[in-house]
C-alpha cells in the first residue's frame, strides 16, 4: 500500500510540475481556448471533460491550402458508470496531450483532421468487480475530425475517438475506448 501511495504522489507531482511549466510559457502563447466534451465508452461509461487548449501558432508545410499545426491540451474528465457490479462508479481523469492537426489555412470554415498521444492519471484503476485498468497511469491516443469557424476563428467543434491504455506496464491491460463530441471557444 505504501508503494502505491508513493507512485501516486510521484505522478501527481510530475503532472503538477508539467502544468506549472506550461503556465510559465503563457507569455509566448498566441491563443488559448476552453473546451467542453461529452462521450460514451464500453462498460456503460459516460464522460464529461473540460479542457484548456494552448495554440502557440506553430505551423509548417503548406499543402494545397492546408498546413500542419501543433497545439497543447490539458484535461480534467469525470467518468460515470451505472453497471451493477461497479466498485468505483465515478472516476476522475487528469491529463496532457500534444495534438497534431492538418487544417485548412484560411476561410470562414476551416476543417481539420487531428491526432495526439498524451498521458492520463486516473483516480481509480479498478472500475467493476471484473474490470480493471491495472494502473492509475494511462496513455491516451486520440484521432478526430473537426472545424474551426467564425469571423475571428473563435469557435470549434469536433468528434474524437480516444483509447486509454497503460501500454502493458501492468497486466491486465484491457484499455477503454471513448467516442467524444467537443465544443471549444478560442480567445
Amino acid at each position: 500500500m505504501q508503494t502505491k501511495t508513493f507512485w501516486r504522489d510521484k505522478i501527481f507531482r510530475s503532472a503538477l510540475a508539467v502544468a506549472l511549466s506550461l503556465g510559465t510559457t503563457s507569455a509566448y502563447a498566441d491563443r488559448w481556448g476552453l473546451q467542453i466534451a461529452g462521450g460514451v465508452a464500453n462498460h456503460d461509461f459516460k464522460k464529461a471533460d473540460v479542457g484548456v487548449v494552448w495554440d502557440p501558432n506553430l505551423t509548417w508545410w503548406e499543402v494545397s491550402g492546408f498546413h500542419f499545426t501543433l497545439v497543447g491540451e490539458g484535461h480534467i474528465g469525470y467518468w460515470h458508470t451505472t453497471e451493477s457490479n461497479a466498485v468505483n462508479s465515478n472516476v476522475w481523469e487528469f491529463g496532457l496531450t500534444p495534438v497534431l492537426r492538418f487544417i485548412k489555412s484560411s476561410g470562414y470554415f476551416r476543417p481539420f483532421v487531428e491526432a495526439g498521444v498524451g498521458v492520463r492519471v486516473l483516480s481509480h484503476a479498478r472500475i467493476t468487480q471484473d474490470y480493471t485498468l491495472s494502473t492509475g497511469f494511462q496513455f491516451a491516443d486520440m484521432v478526430g475530425v473537426g472545424m474551426i469557424f467564425g469571423q475571428k476563428q473563435s469557435y470549434q467543434a469536433g468528434f474524437r475517438f480516444q483509447h486509454l491504455s497503460n501500454a502493458s506496464i501492468k497486466e491486465p491491460n484491457p484499455g477503454i475506448n471513448f467516442e467524444q463530441i467537443y465544443l471549444q471557444y478560442n480567445f
